[in-house]
This record gives C-alpha cells, structure tokens and sequence, in this order.
C-alpha cells in the first residue's frame, strides 16, 4: 500500500508540474522532454527534463541530457553544467545517478540524495561525446578519432540549442562544473563561450569548478609515485623507480602510443603488485565496491583495462539505466549498442590530447574574470591533491595573484571539510577531507558546502 501511495503522488504532482509549466510558460519547446515520474521514484516537488539535442544539421550526432531543476525557485536559480570524465563516460550515470543527482538507485527503486546539488542550483547533466551512454550517431564513423577538439565544439552546440529549448534559464547565472578529464571539457567549453560571447553576449558564465581534474600531465599523473609512496602503498625502492626508471606520465605516454618499453612494464608490474588489486586507486581508505565510480578513469589507470574480472558488475546504477521502462521514461534509446554502459565501448577517444594542458586556459578565464575553482578529494592517488595544488599556486604566481585566503582549515558542521587558499579572489583551490576521485559520492554533505559556496562567491566556512 505505501508504494501505492507513493506513486500515486509522484503522478499528481507530476502533473501539477506539467499544468502549471504550461500556464505559467504558456509551454516552450522543452516541455516535450518532461520526465512526468522515474519508476520508483519517490514523490518530488521539482521538474526533471530528459532527452536529445542534435549537434549536427543532418541530425546524425546527438547528446543526450538530463536535467533537474532546482528544488525552490529555480527560476532565480543558477543553472549548472555538469561533465564526468573518461574520457568516454556518462555523466548520467555517475554524475546524476551515484554523486550529486536527486537520487540514486536502492534495488528497484530510487532514493532522494538528501544532498543533491538541486538544492541550490538547476542541475543540467551531459553525456559527452558522441557514442557515450545514450548519445549516439546514426553513423559509426563518427565515434572514430574523437579528441577534445570535436567534444568541445559538440558541447558548445549543445549549450546553444539546449537555451532553445528551455529559453527561460538562458539569462540565469551559468557555472560549468566536472571532474577527472572534464579538467579538460570543462576548460575548453568555457574558453570557446568567451569566444562566441565576443560577438554576441549567449552565455552568462559565473564559473567554474573542476574536481580532481587533469590540467597538466605530468604534474598530475607524477604526483602518483610520491601519494603512493606517503599512504604506505608502496615500497621506498619501487618508489626510487618510480621517479627515475619510469614514471606514470611515461607510462601512460607509452600506453596511448600502443608501445610500452620493458622497463616500463617491470616498473609498473612492481606498482601493481605492491598496491595490490584489492586497494581502490580512487579512495585509497574505501573498501567498498565502486565501480562504475572507477570506470570513468580507466583510461587514466590503463594498468587496470585489462582486469578481466569486475566484482561490481551487478551495479545497481547500470542494472537501473538498462531497465527498458526507465529508459522509455528517459526518453532514451539505444542506439548501435545493445546496453547502456557507465563509459563507452565504442567511442574510439584520441588519448594523446591527455597530453596538451589546459592549466593555460584556466588563467585565460580568470583574466576575463571568470572565477575558478580546483579541488580535491584527498584519498584519490589517480590525481592526487598535490599535482593540482602545485598546478595552481604556479598559476597564480604566473598571473601575479596573491593569496587573499591564507591555506587554512574549512569546516562542514563541527568537522574539518577540508583546507582552502585562495588567489586574487578569483582562483581557488580546495581539498575535501576524506573524500574520493568522485567527491560528491564519498564525502557528499561536504561536497555540498563547498558547491554551495563556490556559487555564492562566498569563503568556506572558517569555524562551526
């Protein structure tokens, strides 16, 4: 009976939601994308959008979204961007579903994240590229040599014709957010709006806020060896060959060119030994199954593509995405492939511009005075807090900023968040204490707080 009820109200406030977006909006053309009520959704009192948007004339090639607006008033409230990484994983799927989306799958039903994002923002999610969950193209030579280039152009389409379709936010405050390789969507999407907004103002950008990203290859992926070495994962003397012999960067260079030297091989078999297949790289104090979490950065770990045996692979997330009625709710379809998955298997992503950085970009941003934030997840030895405090505080050195937050603790209740500094008030860099490669999943009501204050432009809070 009480799930009964629960559904029953889910309809009807469903379709209050849908009768007052009418006659309030006198409708618009995203109304046909309405989501009236998830299968075991709980009953929620906010609109949730979902669908295509089509990034090229033919309408081949299109990007798949979803969005949840905000809890209250989302008309005042600003409009945010989020990006997973991979490259070639689904925002959908792990942003929206398991870190900073309503809900999250519990068996065959939702459950609310009582500290989604949507309580302070209207909350867009993008599967990006082409060939990524349900983003598709009706011709497979488009998921060929894919690079940040293409991705970049294909969100900026996005973005454009997404405001046709709900023109009502397009003057709302617009943050662009993401982690891991979103460090380089993130960048470069923003880099492009500037650009377009030189001839025509069509982007109110505030922000933006990338967490764990990759800016600068070697810094990033070097930092591994020594939180290895710190966190009691490895051995001084795999440590000495890790920073001499051959370092991850090397590695990871060779990988994406298809050679990897012996030496290389050697030095990496003895890391993998070492920190041991049953260690999460991506929360080195988690032992709990995580792995569509994990997939997002597979191609960042090359070491571990080759796993054969996934001891996750019944993920509630993935096992929800594939029902068919959840997708007809979506409004989404398959479209080449046979399933939904967390990254892709078709998309064929030019891994060497891993290699170009977009630390650059960031300080091209911050002279046009779009403020930046960089943080953390502190267990996360995929990239670890120290490449990305390093990339920053050089940074701000190169564009003359000086500290106007000294690094200090922050606080989340009566518990330390985090450490924080701040440059110039513009560029900002914050660790999440406790937290993973997908903050917003191991160390959500944190995460919150520091989501919170990055929108507002306010400090982290100094004491509880």
């Amino acid at each position: 009976m009480p799930a009964l009820r629960w559904a029953a109200m889910a309809m009807s406030m469903a379709l209050l939601h849908l009768f007052c977006s009418v006659t309030e909006t006198e409708s618009f053309p995203g109304m046909r994308d309405l989501v009236v009520g998830l299968p075991g959704q709980p009953p929620v009192g906010f609109g949730q959008y979902s669908g295509y948007v089509a990034v090229d004339g033919r309408k081949q090639r299109a990007l798949f979204y979803y969005f949840a607006e905000a809890e209250q008033d989302p008309a005042t409230k600003p409009l945010v961007l989020w990006l997973n990484g991979g490259p070639g994983c689904s925002s959908l799927g792990v942003g929206a579903f398991n870190e900073n989306g309503p809900f999250r799958p519990s068996g065959e039903v939702l459950v609310r994240n009582e500290y989604s994002w949507n309580k302070e923002a209207n909350m867009l999610y993008l599967e990006t590229p082409i060939g990524v969950g349900f983003s598709y193209s009706t011709d497979t030579s488009s998921y060929e040599a894919v690079n940040d280039k293409i991705t970049a152009r294909d969100n900026l389409v996005f973005l454009q014709r997404w405001f046709v379709k709900f023109p009502q936010y397009k003057n709302n405050s617009l943050f662009i957010t993401g982690e891991s390789y979103a460090g380089h969507y993130v960048p470069q999407l923003a880099e492009l709006m500037l650009l377009l907004n030189k001839k025509e103002k069509l982007f109110n950008l505030k922000g933006i806020a990338l967490g764990n990203p990759v800016l600068e290859f070697a810094t990033d992926f070097n930092s591994r060896a020594e939180f290895f070495w710190s966190h009691g994962l490895i051995s001084d003397s795999t440590y000495r060959m890790f920073t001499s012999v051959c370092n991850y960067s090397r590695y990871v260079s060779e990988y994406a060119r298809g050679s990897i030297s012996p030496v290389c091989s050697k030095v990496m078999g003895l890391v993998t030994q070492e920190t041991s297949k049953f260690v999460d790289n991506y929360d080195v104090t988690l032992d709990v199954c995580l792995s569509s979490l994990h997939s997002q950065s597979k191609r960042l770990s090359p070491q571990r593509v080759t796993d054969a045996i996934d001891v996750c692979i019944e993920d509630e997330t993935v096992n929800y995405l594939n029902r068919r009625d959840v997708q007809r709710a979506l409004h989404a379809r398959l479209v080449g492939v046979r399933r939904w998955d967390v990254c892709s298997n078709v998309l064929d992503y030019e891994l060497l511009d891993m290699e170009i950085p977009t630390i650059m970009i960031l300080g091209k941003l911050i002279k046009a005075g779009i403020p930046v934030l960089v943080y953390s997840g502190d267990q996360d030895s995929v990239i670890p807090l120290t490449g990305s405090r390093t990339l920053i505080h050089g940074l701000a050195e190169e564009l003359g900023l000086n500290a106007t937050t000294a690094y200090r603790v922050w606080f989340e209740g009566q518990q330390v968040g985090g450490w924080t500094q701040v440059y110039g008030n513009v560029l900002s860099f914050a660790t999440i204490r406790g937290a993973s490669h997908e903050a917003p999943f191991s160390q959500p009501k944190r995460s919150l707080v520091l989501f919170r204050a990055f929108l507002h432009g306010q400090p982290l809070p100094e004491a509880f």
